[in-house]
This record gives structure tokens, sequence and C-alpha cells, in this order.
């Protein structure tokens, strides 16, 4: 059964940009996981957006909110590399999945890192991350999560602006929250 992580994702300065990256031990093969990274059944109940565009390196993408939470946004996939490594630029941002087995080979381990350029933000999205990391896991695992991902969303990001500071919440919940 899988469970909600109190396990916080880091923040990173990337030269000029930052990165929160997290890293998630599910148990299950780096097959599942990955048809749960890229298939649209199950990008459903975990991703804001439904992404449209070939499953290609260099293809172009484009991330279409269904309920309005946003314009569509025009993306590119940069690595395709299925079952390990998956890479897309999301507007300016760079969102990149890899998996690995784990030292006991029964377990993937999942690394997510986002790239982006305002500092200000990291609190707000990591928080989001984290929620949708957590709907993740269960969907791999073909359970429905106790909770609504806004609710998961309100018990982390409290954590996030303690850990990150002032600077990395200058940028407010998302509408809604």
């Amino acid at each position: 059964m899988p469970r909600a992580t109190d396990e916080l994702g880091q923040l990173e300065q990337a030269g000029e940009r930052w990165q929160l990256r997290f890293v998630r031990t599910l148990r299950h093969a780096p097959e599942k996981v990955w048809r749960a990274l890229t298939e649209a059944e199950h990008l459903a109940s975990w991703f804001s957006a439904r992404i449209l565009g070939d499953r290609a390196a260099g293809a172009p993408l484009q991330f279409e909110f269904e309920n309005g939470e946003g314009p569509t946004i025009e993306g590119e996939m940069l690595i395709y590399e299925p079952p390990w490594r998956l890479e897309f630029r999301w507007g300016v941002e760079l969102l990149r999945f890899d998996l690995a087995p784990s030292s006991s080979g029964e377990e993937t381990v999942l690394t997510f890192v986002n790239t982006f350029d305002d500092l200000g933000k990291a609190a707000r999205d990591a928080a989001g991350w984290h929620a949708c990391l957590d709907v993740f896991e269960y969907e791999v695992a073909g359970e429905k999560p106790p909770w609504n991902p806004q609710e998961r969303w309100g018990e982390v990001h409290p954590r996030y602006v303690d850990a990150f500071g002032p600077e990395a919440t200058t940028i407010g919940p998302p509408d809604g929250r």
C-alpha cells in the first residue's frame, strides 16, 4: 500500500536557474512506473495537464488544462528513453524523470527534477509537485489516495515555506488554495 511521504523535496541552485529535486522509492518494476509516467489514462490522475504530441525526442508538445486552470503551454520532448528517462520542456521549465532499479532490484527509484527561473515560486511549486508525486505513487499501485491533491498541497506547503525561506515564497498559492 502506498503512503504519502513526509520527506520534502530539495531546492538547489543550478547556475542562473533553480531546481526542485524529489526522490521516491516505489515498490514496482520500472516498466510499471514508466507506464504511469507516460500513458494518458495514468497521467490524468496525477499530472495537471493533458500532454499532446508524439513520445519521441525532439517532438513538439502541448499541455492542455482540462478545467481552465491556465492557458495551453507549448513544450518539447527532449529525452524519451523507455523505461528509464523522460525529459521535456514545459514552457520555459524543464521536467525530468529518471528511473533506476533499487539496490535490492525489487523496487524502482524515481528521481524527478523541475528546473525553473523564479525562486519566488519554489515553495508553492514544491508543494504542488509533492502532492502530484504522492498521487502518482497511489496511481502506480492502482489505488486512490485517501485525500484530494488540494488537501495534500495544503498540508505540505507550510513545511516548504519553513524549509525554503522567505525568498522562495514571494509568489503565493495558486487560485483556489
